[in-house]
C-alpha cells in the first residue's frame, strides 16, 4: 500500500515530516508558474468520515475479509472518557492507532487521484499538487483552472460524505507573478494562505531580490501556545527557580524545534520574551514584597531559556538535498 501513494503525499507515511511537504510546495511555487492556490479545506475530516464509506477505498485494494472485519470494527470501537465509553457512530476515534492509514487511504481517493487526473488532462498547463494529512494544496498558473479544480472536487468530496469549508474556500492569486500582476490592477498585496499550520507570504531573498515563500508561526497558536506556558509555572509557584527555569527551558527549546524556520526568528524571539514575562509574573507573586524587577530577571534570563536561533534550513536547500530529481512537486 505505501508504493500506491503517489510522491506528493506527506502525511502519515514513513521518513515523511510535517516540514517536507511545505519545503516541496515552496520549491514548487518558486520553479513553477502556479499562480493560483485554491486556498480549500475539508470541513471536520476526521469528525465526518462515514464509516460504511470508509470501508470502500480500502476494499479496492483488500478482498479478504478476514482483514476487512477487523479494520471496519476499529473505528467503531470508541474512546473512554472519564469512565464512560461513548459509541463513535461517525468520524475517527483520536489517538487510535488505525486512524492514520484508512485516512490516507481515503484521501488517496478523493483529492490525490483528482489531481493525478488533472494532470493527464491539462498536462500542457503548470501546476502543483502537495498534500499534509487532510491539508491539500494544489496550484494552478490560471485563475480558470483553479475553479474547475474546486467545482470537480467538491462534488467529488460530496460522494464520500465529506464537504468543503464554504467560508474559506477560494483561489488564492499567489507566487512570483503575484505581486506585478496585483500591482498592475491595484489589488494590493499578495494574499496569504495556511499550510500545515504556517501562514505562507511572498517575499523576496534582501541579497539579490528573487522570489521566495516566507512562512511564519500562525498567531492563535503561538497565543495558545503561551497561555498554555502561563498556567504551568502558576501550578509551581513555590518551586525551586532552577527547577521552575529548567522546566521553561524545555517546554521553550521544544517549541524551538518545530518553529526555528528561516523568515520565523520575530515570532520566536517575541514567543522568548512573553514567556519569559509569564515567569517573571509568577516570581513576582511569591511574595507580597517581590524585589523581583526587570534588571535583576534579567540575570536568569542569561542561564534560561535559550536565545531563539534559525535551525532549520531554507525549504528549497532540504527540498533538493532530499529529492535532487524533483519527483515528489507534481
Amino acid at each position: 500500500m505505501r508504493r500506491t501513494f503517489p510522491g506528493f503525499s506527506y502525511g502519515f507515511r514513513p521518513g515523511r515530516s510535517a516540514h517536507d511537504a511545505p519545503d516541496s510546495l515552496s520549491a514548487g511555487i518558486a520553479t513553477k508558474k502556479a499562480n493560483r492556490i485554491p486556498d480549500a479545506g475539508i470541513k471536520g475530516f476526521f469528525d465526518n468520515i462515514s464509516h460504511e464509506k470508509r470501508m470502500e477505498p480500502i476494499g479496492l485494494r483488500i478482498a479478504d475479509r478476514r482483514i476487512l472485519r477487523p479494520v471496519g470494527k476499529w473505528p467503531t470501537a470508541g474512546v473512554a472518557e472519564a469512565g464512560q465509553w461513548p459509541e463513535t457512530k461517525a468520524g475517527t476515534p483520536q489517538g487510535a492507532a488505525i486512524s492514520p492509514l484508512p485516512a490516507n487511504i481515503r484521501l488517496h481517493y478523493v483529492p490525490d487521484q483528482r489531481a493525478m487526473e488533472r494532470r493527464k488532462e491539462e498536462a500542457a498547463c503548470d501546476a502543483i499538487s502537495v498534500r499534509y494529512a487532510d491539508d491539500f494544496v494544489p496550484g494552478f498558473q490560471y485563475r480558470k483552472e483553479a475553479e474547475r479544480f474546486l467545482e470537480r472536487w467538491r462534488k467529488r468530496l460530496a460522494d464520500y460524505g465529506l464537504e468543503l469549508h464554504s467560508e474559506k474556500t477560494r483561489p488564492t492569486e499567489f507566487g512570483r507573478f503575484a505581486e506585478g500582476n496585483r500591482k498592475r490592477e491595484g489589488a494590493g498585496k499578495p494574499e496569504t494562505f495556511n499550510f500545515p499550520g504556517f501562514p505562507h507570504i511572498c517575499s523576496t531573498i534582501h541579497s539579490s531580490g528573487k522570489f521566495t515563500v516566507m512562512r511564519k508561526t500562525v498567531g492563535k497558536r503561538v497565543t495558545a501556545k503561551l497561555r498554555e506556558i502561563a498556567d504551568k509555572p502558576s501550578k509551581r509557584m513555590n518551586a525551586p527557580i532552577g527547577q521552575t527555569g529548567t522546566g521553561l527551558s524545555r517546554v521553550v527549546r521544544g517549541y524551538y524545534n518545530y518553529h526555528a524556520i528561516p523568515g520565523n526568528l520575530k515570532r520566536l524571539c517575541m514567543f522568548r520574551r512573553e514567556a519569559a514575562r509569564h515567569w517573571l509574573s509568577t516570581l513576582r507573586r511569591r511574595s507580597q514584597r517581590s524585589r523581583w524587577t526587570w534588571e535583576r530577571f534579567e540575570t536568569l534570563l542569561d542561564q534560561y531559556p535559550p536565545e531563539p536561533r534559525i535551525t532549520h534550513p531554507h525549504p528549497p536547500d532540504r527540498f533538493y538535498a532530499k529529492h535532487p530529481d524533483k519527483s515528489r512537486v507534481r
